[in-house]
C-alpha cells in the first residue's frame, strides 16, 4: 500500500491505527495522573470518569474498555464510602476532614488592591 501522506513509513490504514493507540495511550496517563496519589477522593474519581467520558465520546477508547472501567469505577465508589466509614470510626470525623483537606493543593489566596480610577476594590487570585 502506498505511505499516507505526511507520513514517513506508515500507509493510512496503519497511520490511523498508531494514532488512535497513541491517543488512548495519552488519555490512559490522562486518567491515570487522578488516580495516582496516596488517597483517591471523589473529586478525583469524578474527574477521571469525566475524561473517560470524552474520550469515549472522541472514539480514543472503545466502549468495550470504557465498560470495564466503569465497572471498576463502581468498586472505587464503594470503597471509598467503606473506608471513610472505617476511618471516622478508628479516628474521629475531624481526622477524617483532615486528612481529605491535606490531600489537596491548597487553594488560591485571594488579595485585594484598591483601583484608584474607579474607587472600585478589585479582588486578585495568587497562587
Amino acid at each position: 500500500m502506498p505511505r499516507q501522506s505526511g507520513h514517513p513509513y506508515l500507509c493510512t490504514f496503519h497511520a490511523r491505527k498508531e494514532a488512535q493507540a497513541l491517543a488512548a495511550l495519552n488519555v490512559g496517563e490522562e486518567i491515570a495522573g487522578f488516580l495516582s496519589g496516596d488517597y483517591v477522593s471523589a473529586c478525583d474519581l469524578t474527574s477521571a470518569l469525566g475524561r473517560l467520558f470524552v474520550a469515549v465520546a472522541r472514539g480514543d477508547v472503545k466502549p468495550k474498555t470504557a465498560a470495564s472501567l466503569a465497572c471498576i469505577s463502581q468498586t472505587l465508589v464503594r470503597a471509598l464510602a467503606l473506608a471513610q466509614h472505617e476511618f471516622i470510626n478508628a479516628f474521629g470525623s475531624n481526622a477524617w476532614r483532615n486528612a481529605v483537606r491535606s490531600s489537596f493543593a491548597p487553594p488560591p489566596i485571594p488579595t485585594q488592591s484598591a483601583d484608584p480610577s474607579a474607587g472600585h476594590v478589585r479582588h486578585e487570585v495568587v497562587e
